[in-house]
């Protein structure tokens, strides 16, 4: 089973100083048909213009992943996590038994463009805390790498959950492929750019669902970034 979704359908929020594309129902997006998929609950593009941002706010039992195309995202949290984020680098927070946080653009110019993913975890009351490093730019330009995994995975990011993030960087033309579990969930973002698959063009804000599948092949069509959740 392959389900397409193009960005244009994603649920759209323009506040000024804010402008957004959920993937899922969020906030004053309601759509009963797209209430998440497996773990994954949240796909946020996000769009902040200089020096604004979300002031502190909590979030309690959800594990937060946060992918930055361009600019920078400055954060504080309540448990002494800090950090400014930069294409390259991927920061999770594991919001456990609560946290409080604030996310905001530091630059006078430059806007601050992100993803923001939310996976529900595998119970409630897990400890908070917060993670921030590079990826690994080389392995994610050989193609899917991953990147975040379920705890004792050995992953570089390590989540309270079955499941998997997977990244891959592509140039024009270059083909990532991962074979697939058909027992097992797939939602295919793009991030940036735009890839071919089974000859079907996908542009940035594009996703495609999949389950029962064996294989997936990704080729990029100039380059490009997507994010593949691997869940159960």
């Amino acid at each position: 089973m392959q389900a397409l979704i193009r960005s244009d359908e994603r649920g759209h929020a323009d506040r000024g100083w804010l402008e957004s594309w959920h993937s899922f129902s969020f906030s004053d997006y309601y759509d009963p048909q797209r209430m998440g998929f497996g773990a994954l609950r949240v796909i946020n593009e996000d769009i902040i213009v200089p020096t604004a941002g979300f002031p502190p706010h909590s979030h309690q039992d959800m594990e937060i992943i946060t992918y930055v195309l361009e600019g920078t995202i400055r954060h504080r949290d309540s448990t002494g996590g800090s950090g400014d984020l930069r294409h390259g680098e991927l920061q999770v927070m594991h919001a456990g038994g609560g946290i409080t946080h604030s996310e905001i653009n530091p630059s006078a110019q430059e806007r601050t463009h992100l993803l923001q993913i939310w996976i529900q975890p595998d119970r409630r009351g897990h400890a908070a805390g917060y993670e921030q490093a590079p990826l690994d730019a080389e392995a994610l330009r050989r193609g899917f790498a991953t990147a975040v995994g379920p705890k004792g995975s050995g992953a570089p990011f390590q989540i309270n959950q079955d499941a998997r993030l997977d990244i891959a960087w592509l140039a024009d033309g270059q083909v990532a492929e991962k074979a697939l579990d058909a027992q097992r969930l797939y939602y295919l973002h793009v991030a940036r750019g735009q890839v071919v698959i089974n000859g079907e063009t996908f542009s940035a804000g594009d996703a495609l669902a999949l389950k029962d599948e064996a294989k997936l092949a990704v080729t990029g069509r100039g380059e490009a970034e997507v994010l593949l959740f691997d869940l159960a």
